[in-house]
């Protein structure tokens, strides 16, 4: 086997294991259907962990973490339906085997091959990445991080029913199940603990909530072993999960308990955990030298639970196969498998950045050009940034069935600032509804929601509490389209109160002036409204986007605008705008003023503190034009470009911080696209925002812009 598939130990047992069986059975039933198929599913599985490691010796493989011991969970896909969601973890090959071969039209092991070798022509990611997802097999590619994929699947299940209650095409049958697996180390991590609290939360209240939970428990993360039983213990007997256990190393125990598990599932509609107990074989990865923090004699130990030998002493014990038949399958598997792996590892793969971020582009472009009706009958009374905002959102929920509004406090309260009071009377507890307090479970119910035929509009409570929770964004929302070429989108609109300036309420969590962990997020486009007018027809923008080009869109909102009235004096009520009967485009700016002597660049607050500032500088005699970008991603660079151009003199005034902040990205396009006039920076400092008037001790301040502006126009060539 050298140099043909690499020499592996599990792979001479095998060998050795089933060529020493003896004896020939009368054939009785094995109790499950189709054995034969399952077995190929295992085999399969198995001889594409080899394909990888030979791949990775030869140069021509870049993946090499395997499913090997794991090929119990080819009975948990016989046991669901082909039309059931599934989210499955990077060792469930032997499910996405089996699921395949429920499905005409698919070639699995070409497909797994083709991502091992990052070829342009692997069907769901197109070399981007090796996953387990296909869009006709109803698999939704995961590059999950740790059980990141934990919070969709709870969107995924809650959405079966939700999209009906709606009237909403949905892609999943009215009795889908959805089923998710992850392994023992995962069931650990914060996500899983809130995935699994956030579904029994649901099913609580009564919610329909179809979720198969499947931990494919091997004992070991890694090199670090879970306790024994902890798997059990831990969710063993939580009430309201239905726990289901059995031997992934047993095919008819793992295909009993699984049936079991999946028919109570699609019957009662709530979750349920399957227990897969498994083992590891071949270590974490081909790079892993299992030795180093394992005993020889437990490594060993493993060989005897090895399922892919268990189901053929199976297969040989109940004479389907006679052990020569067995070996037999086993290396004709293998010599489809190489050949598979011979053809595949010379495929063109991805050669230029322009190929890699195809989808990134794709999406921006379509959002860019995504046609915006007018937001709304145009005028009425003035309206403050809130009312407005509220106003847009009853908008879009008139216009837009598939669209649900939901976060803390939302629905009956409408918000900590009133923002969304009267949303849930007018469009109904089904579409505007309060969450739990958890802000990984609100973006994962989106994210859910969003590949299943809705449009969300969650809401984060404050800027600050986005980073408990920034990788349903990053880890999941943004990489979606990317990893499944745009096959499957995240069409979502999460809204977020931020920004500084409270008065009489605050503290760093309440203040918050940080987006860096959002900025730099590929795909993303940041809103980022100030006006009343512009956040209106902006959030109407941002829904078209999300809804006919799937982007993630995220909608900063400043709270200490909100309700803000006035901007140079008290009663002038400047600050009020009427509804918008325009529509605004994705990157454009829009400017204040035609001065000659500066341009203000800014955004959210800054754009509120620079217009007084410009007052200011007009009756000093210095002619100043102010830009509100707000967009933060895509910035509007032409538009940037045209007005510094104007004036030669470029103040950029951001309320983020200095280190970090939106500034720097403002500064470097100017640099990048040529601008060559006088630019200043003037920021917030390198602070957390403390409690109370100590704030503006940190925050930008009007006296801060107006002097750098004065020294900026001051230095005259």
């Amino acid at each position: 086997m050298a140099g043909v598939s690499g020499t592996e130990a599990i792979d001479e047992h095998f060998t050795a294991t089933v060529s020493a069986l003896t004896g020939q059975s009368a054939a009785t039933a094995l109790g499950i259907p189709n054995p034969l198929a399952l077995f190929d599913a295992q085999i399969g599985s198995r001889h594409l962990d080899l394909a990888a490691r030979w791949l990775r010796s030869e140069g021509k493989g870049y993946y090499t973490i395997g499913s090997s011991g794991h090929e119990g969970n080819a009975a948990v896909a016989a046991t669901l339906r082909p039309t059931d969601p599934a989210l499955l973890h990077y060792r469930s090959g032997g499910f996405y085997l089996a699921r395949a071969a429920q499905v005409d039209g698919s070639d699995p092991l070409r497909d797994v091959l083709l991502g091992l070798v990052a070829a342009t022509a692997e069907p769901i990611s197109g070399g981007r990445h090796k996953v387990f997802g296909r869009h006709d097999l109803n698999i939704i590619p995961q590059t999950s991080t740790i059980a990141s994929h934990l919070p969709r699947s709870v969107g995924v299940a809650f959405s079966i029913a939700r999209t009906r209650k709606l009237g909403v095409a949905c892609p999943w049958p009215e009795d889908a199940v959805t089923v998710c697996s992850f392994g023992d180390a995962s069931a650990n991590h914060s996500t899983t603990v809130g995935a699994v609290n956030a579904a029994l939360h649901a099913a609580y209240q009564g919610l329909p909530m179809p979720l198969l939970f499947v931990c494919e428990d091997n004992g070991i993360g890694i090199s670090t072993p879970t306790p024994h039983g902890w798997i059990a213990r831990a969710y063993g007997d939580r009430e309201g999960l239905r726990y289901f256990a059995a031997d992934g190393c047993d095919l008819v125990d793992a295909f009993d308990t699984a049936r079991t598990a999946a028919d109570w599932v699609r019957r009662e509609r709530k979750p349920a955990l399957l227990h897969l107990r498994t083992v590891r074989l071949m270590g974490h990865a081909g790079s892993d030298y299992e030795p180093a923090y394992r005993r020889p004699a437990d490594i060993l130990a493993d060989y005897e639970r090895d399922p892919v030998v268990n189901t053929a002493k199976l297969l040989v014990a109940h004479g389907i196969l006679t052990p020569a038949e067995v070996v037999q399958r086993y290396e004709a598997k293998r010599a489809e498998v190489m050949e598979l792996a011979r053809q595949v590892s010379d495929y063109p793969q991805l050669d230029s950045a322009t190929a890699v971020m195809q989808p990134l582009r794709d999406t921006l472009d379509e959002g860019r050009a995504v046609s915006v009706a007018a937001p709304g009958e145009p005028g009425g009374e003035p309206l403050t940034l809130a009312l407005a905002i509220n106003a847009a959102l009853q908008n879009v929920l008139q216009d837009h069935p598939e669209v649900i509004v939901f976060g803390e406090d939302i629905a009956r309260k409408g918000g900590v600032y009133g923002v969304t009071r009267g949303l849930q009377a007018a469009a109904g507890p089904a579409r505007v509804f309060d969450t739990l307090l958890d802000e990984q479970t609100i973006l994962g119910l989106a994210l859910g929601a969003g590949v299943s035929g809705l449009v969300s509009i969650p809401e984060i409570q404050y800027l600050a509490y986005l980073h408990n929770a920034a990788d349903q964004i990053r880890g999941e929302g943004a990489t979606l389209p990317f990893f499944s070429n745009r096959q499957y989108r995240n069409p979502m609109v999460v809204r977020i109160a931020g920004y500084g300036y409270q008065k009489g309420f605050g503290g760093h969590f309440h203040n918050d002036n940080s987006i860096a962990a959002i900025r730099d997020i590929p795909g993303v486009v940041i809103a980022s409204p100030a006006r009343p007018d512009d956040a209106a027809a902006m959030l109407h923008t941002c829904v078209a986007a999300a809804k006919d080009a799937g982007a993630v869109c995220v909608f900063l909102e400043p709270i200490a605008l909100y309700h803000t009235r006035d901007l140079y004096t008290d009663g002038d009520q400047r600050w009020l705008a009427r509804y918008p009967g325009q529509p605004v485009q994705i990157g454009r700016a829009r400017t204040y003023g035609d001065g000659n002597d500066l341009t203000i660049l800014t955004f959210g607050n800054g754009l509120w503190l620079s217009l007084r500032v410009a007052r200011r500088l007009e009756q000093a005699g210095i002619g100043t034009r102010v830009v509100d970008l707000r967009w933060l991603s895509p910035l509007p660079v032409e538009d940037m470009l045209r007005e510094a151009d104007a004036t030669g003199r470029v103040l950029i005034v951001d309320e983020t911080r200095r280190s970090g902040g939106v500034g720097e990205g403002v500064l470097a396009e100017l640099t990048d696209h040529g601008y060559t006039g006088r630019v200043q920076r003037v920021a917030s400092a390198d602070s957390f925002i403390p409690l109370g008037d100590a704030a503006l001790q940190v925050l930008l301040s009007e006296d801060t812009i107006e002097a750098a502006a004065v020294k900026l126009v001051g230095e005259r060539a």
